[in-house]
């Protein structure tokens, strides 16, 4: 098990490839959700697009992951996932690299949030796609949300979070 104390001890990797250290968001505060093209709740793009223009400025990152572990919702590559949620939901937050979010080839990230946030009855698993997590300025883990939870609910906690800072 991964011994960090905060999302600021991991790196992802942009849908481009490009290595990032989560360092990069210190003293931000970060909405980080597993997406699928897919899915019943792909439309949630466009509510986590909103959250993101209404909140960047006051500092709130959200951060797309992208999996296919989940009915196999997100087949496509990076420049099929980028292009889709570019063109059909007009999202500018930053993707990364597809990734998986449960078992042994999670990536450390979300074996870390699992463990900081469980689910409901204490289930550490991710069991669907547009799972989100809160994360405040101090990189440690605030709260998980449900699939089911537009992303507009989040508006309460998010702003709490970011007036904590």
């Amino acid at each position: 098990m991964n011994d960090a104390t905060t999302v600021y001890n991991f790196e992802a990797h942009t849908i481009d490839g490009r290595p990032l250290p989560l360092m990069t968001y210190h003293d931000r505060v970060l909405l980080i959700v597993n997406t699928a093209s897919r899915c019943g709740f792909t439309p949630q793009l466009a509510g986590l697009e909103a959250l993101w223009e209404r909140y960047r400025a006051r500092g709130l990152v959200v951060l797309g992951f992208p999996c296919n572990q989940f009915g196999g919702q997100e087949p496509g590559t990076e420049d099929q996932i980028l292009d889709f949620c570019s063109t059909r939901y007009g999202v500018s937050f930053p993707l990364m690299r597809k990734v998986e979010v449960n078992g042994a080839h999670a990536h450390p990230l979300y074996k870390w949030l699992c463990a900081q946030a469980p689910g409901l009855l204490g289930s550490k698993a991710i069991k669907w796609n547009f799972t989100k997590f809160l994360v405040g300025r101090d990189g440690r883990s605030v709260r998980r949300y449900a699939p089911t939870e537009a992303p507009e609910k989040l508006e309460s906690d998010i702003e709490k979070a970011l007036d904590a800072g």
